[in-house]
């Protein structure tokens, strides 16, 4: 997989810029066949900097009643990603 494959978008909430300023780390919705190892090349590829600390999460998508009857929503992965002290991205 190609590095632009693995991490999709940035999650951008005000817990996640809390943890960015206060703690370096950034939370990315990445690919959900992508483990920790890809996850880590793809962001060293893409950003310059190698993460000290990959976590990931599977997000279960929950299912809701709609007018045409019950709709799942997708299964997502989101990854936390911390970076060595001192170094940053800018991500907006």
């Amino acid at each position: 997989m190609l590095a632009t494959d693995v991490i999709k978008k940035p999650i951008l909430t005000e817990k996640t810029t809390y943890a960015m300023n206060e703690e370096g780390k950034y939370t990315f919705l990445v690919d959900r066949r992508a483990n920790k190892d890809d996850i880590r090349d793809a962001f060293q590829q893409i950003y310059g900097i190698r993460p000290v600390k990959v976590v990931t999460q599977t997000r279960k998508g929950r299912t809701r009643r709609m007018k045409f009857g019950w709709v799942g929503a997708k299964v997502t992965k989101k990854a936390i990603v911390r970076l060595p002290e001192g170094k940053t991205i800018e991500l907006f």
